[in-house]
């Protein structure tokens, strides 16, 4: 193998394993969070809280997850004017003058934006998404839930419910925001099939998850994985 061979196998590997180390971080997290989930399920099997709370709960209604957020709402940046302005002062007294200012042109409004409200507690039970903060609550019911959106990190969400005609949401922080997505998918699986299919679903995921764990690269797979693209890539006679 030339030098310039032994530098290029020696960057790949080095680039694959960096892939490698974020994907099984993000993997042992996923196992992480599924077992949490696990756990709170079979709780609420025997209709136990996963977490101790103050919360005035509905019958029937259990507590999976709980943690921290900034609650956010459609509001609207300021609005402006587009035109022109004008001005004239007032002679007031001992050669003081008061100037009074004038706006004349088109008023535009401002955009609507989610504009954050308050910071407080946000629970997620197997029947909808609750926040309550020192100077705001809010609940998204999943029989009115019609999805969600999130951010690339899973840190900020909007729900859409159908009884509400302006859109609101939580932002948290990156590691819970991911901890919340998981949960939230299995909890709406659990408005839909029950809570004991939900169950056996988030086991069967783990026992998937456990057999998915990713592999080390080793330059014999890097070598391997560029044999297989060139093969791929080259024209077809």
């Amino acid at each position: 193998m030339s030098w310039w061979s032994d530098f290029t196998a020696k960057r790949a590997l080095k680039k694959a394993l960096k892939i490698y180390e974020n994907e099984h971080a993000n993997w042992a997290r996923d196992v992480e969070i599924f077992k949490k989930i696990e756990a709170a399920f079979e709780l609420a099997v025997k209709g136990e809280d996963s977490v101790p709370n103050n919360t005035v709960q509905k019958k029937g209604e259990v507590i999976l997850w709980e943690g921290k957020g900034q609650l956010h709402e459609t509001g609207r940046t300021p609005g402006r004017y587009v035109g022109t302005s004008q001005g004239f002062s007032v002679p007031l007294f001992a050669g003081i003058r008061y100037r009074v200012g004038a706006q004349r042109g088109t008023f535009v409004a401002g955009e609507e934006v989610q504009v954050p409200k308050d910071v407080g507690q946000v629970f997620l039970t197997t029947e909808r998404v609750l926040f309550n903060g020192q100077m705001n609550t809010k609940e998204w019911l999943f029989t009115k839930w019609n999805g969600a959106a999130t951010n690339d990190d899973e840190s900020d969400y909007v729900f859409y419910v159908s009884n509400r005609q302006k859109t609101s949401g939580i932002l948290f922080g990156p590691s819970q925001g991911r901890e919340f997505n998981r949960f939230l998918a299995q909890a709406i699986n659990c408005v839909e099939e029950g809570i004991d299919v939900a169950l056996k679903s988030i086991r069967n995921q783990l026992k998937e998850l456990g057999e998915d764990e990713p592999k080390a690269p080793t330059p014999q797979s890097i070598e391997s994985a560029r044999i297989a693209k060139l093969e791929i890539e080259a024209p077809k006679n």
